[in-house]
């Protein structure tokens, strides 16, 4: 049965609001006026230490995601009025549905490190090479020591900007959100020291990347439990979330790489054709020249933005409707959240799917590989990796002496002394609550586990910066 009042509820860590709208304007208010989501404006999207204001952060990326999810929801709530949405649960929860889904957007990005995707296997290269070395020394003799050991070698390998956010959201930043826009973020439901599922199990999908830490497993099992939501499913607006994301990608990364000068109009309505034509689409085809003759109409400073703005008006809205018919049409499977696929990924014979993928394809081949996009992502590998090495003093050191170390004591390791005084106190704070949890009877498993919130410590500082702070501090540092 489909009752979202078991899902959108009112449910917190700390402090619950009992009046459901005050909760959800409560959780609205909490997100935006968060530093982690301000800090998204320094935030790669593309193109890394961009100049240029009109080309796209994380932070504006997020803010298209968010309107298209909440055209999403509003259509779905559209459409399902026509049954009764109190057969839903939902005749009283209209407003906490769409600003969920609407919220959820706005923090999808929220734990994505400086430098982008290339900075997350930048972290697991570098941990893999040497953390995990580090953590090979550590004595383990019993079965317990010897499991803990194996999940955290696991774990810090596999750093995910998905995982990371729930990291940020309950630990970093401490949002206390409601349960229900907590969950909502988790697009993956597999942990971070979980093996990854062969593809034909039932979750595969869902499963295919790292939603969450070991730091934050025990939370995550609360809150899925609270709202009824099984281990490895997902929370049913998550979809949403995930439709809009995929939706606002299409034309964006185009569009920025005209306004870099990387592709011209006429390049890209070339490409797109010349994709189409040899796919046999006719319906994005007949979009796009359409709109390219619309466009050609204006003056010459206008046309690049009139032929944007027609093929997404044009196109979101399809790619909208399309993804409610299938919203609704698995609408038990998506509430369950046991719906093994993105909802733009399902009618894979569809007209839309076919699109979608052709502009895929092209952001690909002429962004993505673009010499100038990877000489910025060399960059960010650099400076990752270096601020990296610089940290790596702190996890050599051993537990006696990092906690002297974070009580001001003197320690041995002069450079560490220095180094624990530029992370910030909110991640020290996260870090000293982690380990005051762990019981102490166990000292091998003790040992691990406080070197490995260490790590966490680590990555979260370095994680958590923005592409800007980055390079400073990477020149400060290295004395450029």
């Amino acid at each position: 049965m489909i009752d979202y009042t078991k899902k959108i509820t009112t449910d917190r860590e700390f402090n619950p609001i009992e009046n459901l709208d005050y909760s959800i304007e409560s959780d609205r208010g909490r997100i935006l006026s968060s530093p982690a989501f301000r800090r998204l404006q320094k935030r790669t999207q593309v193109f890394a230490l961009e100049l240029n204001a009109s080309i796209r952060t994380r932070l504006t990326h997020s803010l298209e995601v968010a309107q298209v999810a909440r055209f999403i929801a509003k259509t779905i709530l559209s459409k399902l009025k026509r049954e009764g949405l109190g057969t839903y649960g939902l005749e009283e929860l209209e407003n906490a549905f769409v600003s969920t889904a609407e919220m959820t957007s706005l923090l999808h990005d929220i734990g994505n490190p400086p430098f982008g995707h290339f900075a997350e296997q930048t972290i697991n290269k570098w941990m893999k090479e040497n953390a995990v070395p580090i953590l090979d020394a550590f004595s383990a003799t019993t079965p317990d020591a010897q499991n803990i050991k194996e999940t955290v070698a696991k774990d810090i390998c596999n750093y995910d900007g998905n995982a990371q956010a729930i990291r940020v959201i309950s630990k970093l930043q401490r949002l206390n959100l409601s349960y229900t826009q907590t969950l909502s973020v988790l697009k993956y439901t597999r942990g971070a020291y979980e093996t990854k599922p062969p593809k034909e199990d039932v979750l595969s999908y869902l499963k295919k990347k790292p939603g969450f830490y070991y730091s934050e497993h025990a939370f995550i099992e609360k809150v899925q439990q609270t709202l009824g939501v099984a281990s490895g499913h997902r929370f049913p607006l998550t979809y949403i979330m995930e439709a809009a994301d995929d939706i606002s990608y299409l034309t964006a990364d185009l569009e920025d790489a005209v306004e870099k000068g990387i592709l011209t109009l006429d390049q890209v309505y070339d490409l797109i054709k010349k994709a189409c034509e040899a796919e046999g689409e006719d319906y994005l085809l007949e979009i796009i020249e359409d709109r390219y003759n619309q466009a050609k109409q204006n003056d010459e400073p206008y046309q690049f933005n009139m032929f944007f703005t027609l093929i997404k008006a044009k196109l979101v809205t399809s790619l909208v409707f399309h993804v409610v018919d299938i919203y609704i049409e698995n609408h038990t499977a998506i509430f369950q959240g046991s719906f093994n696929c993105a909802l733009l990924d399902y009618a894979k014979e569809s007209k839309y799917y076919k699109a979608v993928k052709i502009l895929e394809k092209l952001s690909a081949k002429h962004i993505y590989q673009n010499k100038e996009v990877q000489t910025l992502e060399l960059q960010g590998y650099t400076i990752v990796n270096e601020l990296l090495n610089i940290y790596k003093p702190i996890l050599q050191l051993s537990a006696d002496d990092f906690s002297k170390l974070i009580q001001d004591e003197k320690i041995d390791c002069f450079i560490a002394m220095r180094l624990i005084r530029r992370i910030s106190p909110k991640q020290i704070v996260a870090y000293k609550n982690d380990v005051k949890s762990l019981e102490r009877d166990n000292r091998e498993s003790f040992q691990i586990l406080e070197w490995y919130y260490r790590v966490r410590l680590v990555t979260d500082y370095i994680s958590g910066m923005t592409d800007d702070f980055a390079l400073n501090e990477y020149q400060t540092l290295m004395a450029l």
